[in-house]
């Protein structure tokens, strides 16, 4: 009871539909972080969404070498072109850990993050909801969902990072972990 849930990227994505699925009695309040929702895709209704073509070809590119796709996002998964203090090492155990992952797992995912449409299941989350994302965020761009996602939730907040890109919960450990205990006590 009472739970609070807090969760990353597609994770958020999963948050969100499970409880516009199965309801929020148990859960509190939701922190997401570079959620991927409310929706990606370019449509007739949404038309800062990405293109199919654009989408595809990243598909592409990550079912022809996966290694190299996910090297190229590396450095900007953490903004440390931004003078974010992440490690060498921290982003080849970043690396590693996507590397685990099956590539049939590793290219869905990609897929569904970016052609699900969640707008309805945001609207329906009955529970408080802090948003933390960077602005610098490559993988899941900030105009795309965080700032979409805080128009349609009915009790949304959102925080945003201007030096932080996807890992954020990395790159701005300390900032994330207090954002998110203040809304906790909130």
């Amino acid at each position: 009871r009472d739970a609070i849930l807090v969760a990353h990227s597609t994770g958020g994505a999963e948050v969100v539909r499970y409880l516009a699925r199965h309801g929020a009695d148990r859960v509190s309040r939701i922190a997401l972080l570079g959620a991927a929702i409310p929706f990606m895709r370019q449509t007739e209704d949404n038309p800062i969404g990405v293109p199919d073509e654009l989408i595809d070809a990243t598909l592409a590119d990550l079912r022809a070498d996966r290694a190299q796709w996910l090297a190229d996002r590396a450095q900007g998964y953490y903004a440390t072109h931004l003078g974010t203090r992440v490690s060498p090492a921290t982003i080849d155990i970043e690396m590693r850990r996507s590397m685990s992952c099956s590539p049939i797992a590793a290219l869905e995912i990609q897929r569904l993050a970016f052609r699900t449409d969640h707008r309805a299941d945001v609207a329906a989350v009955p529970v408080p909801m802090l948003l933390l994302h960077g602005v610098a965020d490559q993988s899941i761009p900030i105009d795309l969902s965080s700032r979409q996602t805080v128009k349609l939730a009915p009790d949304a907040e959102l925080k945003e990072y201007p030096n932080a890109g996807h890992g954020l919960y990395q790159s701005h450990a300390d900032r994330v972990n207090a954002d998110i205990l203040a809304f906790i006590k909130a």
